[in-house]
């Protein structure tokens, strides 16, 4: 055998061998391991990071303070950090919704010399959801019960809930959250008392002889309420610093709309709708406050019905109904 011959083989064998180990390799790293085994520095680790959110040195609620010298408080408030920046889903929606919701919100509570910062307890109250409900009957933006709605000139019917009216809802909650101030002199309080209640912190305040929301000791909810809306401001006032990566055209547009004043009952709203140029879902959409598909307005009462801009949204239309109550044939 020549030298060449050999040479040849060894060449051979060492590129078998070579693609041998590199198959076996392969296989290797595409083998799920048992990772209660692996070490706690493995690779698989090492890609999966959690991480600890610095809280602020200061940071103020409705132009007050937060204690966050204290202990309790500065761990109550790293709760709520935690809790709502890693609830990623969530907190990415209350960013895109309040995007549309925030600059209706804003204009009302500025005239109603509300602090800014209670947008953010209409936040966590509802997720900026008009429609939702909560299982104890509370509904809209601001979550006003029944009876409470009335008492701030909310109308409340089968026919019209004006809880689902983000404008007049606002300014009932701005009414109800003055009164609290000219209560408590503390904004504070004022939050603490909207989720729990006057008279539940007028009792909790004697009975445990304290002066502030912070001295407090409350059940789960109201306990965590303000810390909430706090770390829910900072989120969304500084979304980058936690993780949060968006585009503009991520968020949820703020639709122009123009408004149509009504004194008359409608018989069908689907009709109307079509009539002014939408349908009966997006009519329902932008005024979830009627709750029917007919206003019989018995009284002549004057209402004002929200849609959007002439021509901003395109959507097919019928040929079903008429203005004259007939139906057409297909």
């Amino acid at each position: 055998m020549t030298i060449y011959n050999i040479l040849k083989k060894l060449i051979v064998l060492i590129v078998v061998l070579g693609g041998v180990y590199f198959t076996a390799q392969l296989f290797n790293y595409s083998t799920v391991t048992d990772h209660k085994k692996d070490p706690a520095n493995s690779e698989y680790m090492s890609r999966y990071n959690v991480y600890a959110l610095k809280t602020p040195e200061s940071i103020e609620f409705g132009g007050e303070s937060i204690p966050l010298q204290r202990w309790d408080v500065k761990e109550s408030l790293d709760r709520e950090l935690l809790v709502n920046t890693y609830w990623q889903s969530q907190t990415l929606l209350f960013l895109k919704r309040s995007n549309r919701y925030f600059p209706i919100i804003e204009p009302i509570l500025k005239e109603n010399g509300i602090p800014d910062d209670f947008k953010y307890l209409a936040l966590i109250e509802s997720g900026l959801v008009p429609t939702i409900k909560s299982p104890a009957g509370a509904v809209g933006i601001w979550q006003f019960m029944s009876g409470t709605a009335k008492d701030y000139k909310l109308e409340v019917s089968s026919e019209v809930d004006e809880r689902y009216n983000i404008e007049k809802s606002t300014v009932a909650a701005c009414k109800y959250l003055k009164q609290s101030y000219e209560k408590y002199g503390s904004w504070t309080l004022v939050a603490a008392s909207y989720n729990a209640g006057r008279r539940f912190i007028d009792k909790q305040l004697k009975l445990q002889d304290a002066g502030n929301y912070y001295d407090l000791l409350l059940g789960e909810e109201t306990g965590r309420y303000v810390y909430r809306i706090v770390a829910i401001k900072m989120i969304i006032e500084n979304a980058s610093q936690y993780g949060f990566k968006y585009r503009e055209s991520d968020l949820y547009e703020r639709i122009p709309t123009r408004k149509i004043k009504i004194k008359t009952p409608v018989k069908d709203f689907a009709v109307f709708a079509k009539e002014n140029g939408v349908n009966y879902k997006i009519l329902k959409y932008f005024n979830p406050w009627l709750r029917k598909a007919y206003l019989t307005n018995k009284y002549k009462k004057e209402y004002e019905i929200t849609l959007p801009a002439k021509g901003y949204i395109n959507f097919a239309l019928s040929d079903y109904k008429k203005s004259d109550d007939s139906l057409s044939v297909k």
